[in-house]
Formats: structure tokens, sequence, C-alpha cells
């Protein structure tokens, strides 16, 4: 049993919860004291770098979800084994289990593949994938800043592969989709804090991710958003070292073989 049961539907949770828990995160981050000793980044770097108003980018995002929604309530009514009484059967906790790891994996696999063909076909990139990169300097509200197709492509047919090919109900849905947007809020937060549990248990975390953020960096650490394992099986991993600057915070410096 879960806290919404009796007052919303599995498929209804599944459309709003991810966006909902979207701006609960990243809002968090961006209600956060100064925290330039824990910052990837300066602010006048990221003054400097980014090539698009905050303003764009909450528009863009919201876009995008809004998209998202519409896709997930579709997949949600297509898909829905309930029964006369609005009932779906939940499989066993252990193959729920399972479920969520398959999908992280067929995520990964997608977002990886799609991601660097967007950086290999110079139209894509220059018309496509290089509007997520106006963003030089990585930050929460800015993790689904993308152009329309790119987010359609990357990240909505990703999730819905995902939940399709795992075989998954709505339910589990609503936990690994929402897990999902806090995992690609924080890989771009921009901010390396001590205690961090995705620092912690994930290699491809905001430093990672940093790396492909920055423009001799592009080629490199395509992999999204929880494991690296694509970069490093077919050579896109680049190592790094986490340096603290003097004057405060943290640089992710390229470490080449």
């Amino acid at each position: 049993m879960v806290f919404w049961e009796g007052y919303v539907s599995d498929e209804a949770m599944g459309t709003v919860a991810p966006v909902v828990v979207y701006w609960l995160y990243a809002g968090f981050y961006e209600l956060l004291p100064h925290l330039d000793k824990y910052r990837l980044h300066t602010r006048k770097e990221e003054e400097e770098k980014n090539a698009v108003p905050f303003v764009s980018v909450v528009r863009g995002v919201l876009f995008q979800q809004l998209v998202q929604a519409t896709v997930a309530k579709l997949l949600f009514l297509l898909t829905s084994t309930a029964d006369a009484s609005g009932t779906t059967i939940q499989p066993s906790v252990p193959v729920q289990l399972a479920q969520f790891i398959v999908a992280m994996l067929v995520m990964d696999t997608w977002q990886y593949f799609v991601h660097r063909f967007m950086h290999q076909n110079k139209f894509l990139y220059r018309h496509v994938h290089s509007q997520h990169h106006r963003l030089v300097v990585p930050y929460a509200i800015g993790a689904l800043y993308n152009h329309p197709l790119e987010g359609l492509l990357l990240d909505t047919f990703g999730g819905a592969i995902s939940f399709l090919v795992s075989g998954m109900t709505a339910r589990t849905a609503v936990i690994f989709f929402c897990f999902a947007v806090i995992k690609t809020v924080d890989d771009h937060c921009g901010l390396w804090l001590p205690g961090n549990i995705f620092h912690i248990f994930f290699w491809n975390n905001s430093a990672y991710h940093d790396i492909h953020h920055q423009l001799q960096g592009t080629k490199y650490n395509y992999s999204q958003p929880f494991f690296a394992n694509w970069d490093k099986l077919l050579g896109t991993h680049m190592p790094y070292d986490l340096l603290k600057r003097p004057e405060g915070g943290f640089e992710v410096r390229l470490k080449k073989d």
C-alpha cells in the first residue's frame, strides 16, 4: 500500500509526481544559502559562460514537462491492466526491484546512444543538442533544459521505452520516474556536497557530468543518468581530478591518460 492509494490513481500520480518532484528538488538547491565552497564553478563563471537567461530555462523545462506528462498519460492509458474495479495486481517486491534495475539499464542505454549521436551528428548538435549546452555551467533547474525535439527523443521516449521493456506497473513507475528525475537534477546541480548519497553510490554524478559540459569535454562522459558503463565500454569515459580552488570551491579537471 502507498500513501496516495484511495486518493489518486497510480496513473495520475505517475503523470504528476515527477513534475512536482523536479521543482521541489531543484528548488531546494536554488534556495540553499550561498555554498561557494562546494561549487564546481564560480558564480562569475556561471554568469559569463552561460548563454541563456534563467527565465528562458524555466520556460523550456515547463514545456518539456508538459510533453512528458501528456505522453505519460497516454502510455498509462494504453498499458493499464486494471480490472473492472480499477485494481491492478502488483508484483512481488523482488520482481519490482528487478524491473527497476532493468528500467535503469534500458534508460541508460537509450540515453547514451541517442546523446552520443546528437554530438556526433553536426546538424543535430548545431540545431538541437547545443541548446542544452548553452548552460556550460549546469545548475539544478536547468537539468531538463533541452530543445523540444531532444526532450522528446532523449528523455520522454527514453522513459517510455524503459517503462515498456521493464514491464513495471504504473505504481512502480511512480517511484522509478521520480528517482530518475532526482538523479538527473542532482547531476546538474553544479555542487559537490559532502555526504551526497549519489556521489557515494554512483560514478556518474555532478562532477562526472560537469566534464561533459566543459567545452573540452563534450566528446566524453555521455552516460546518463545512472551508470558510466557505456562510456567505459566504448572508450568515451574521461577520468578527472577534483581539486580544491584556493579561493574556495572545487574544480573538475580532465585527466587524460
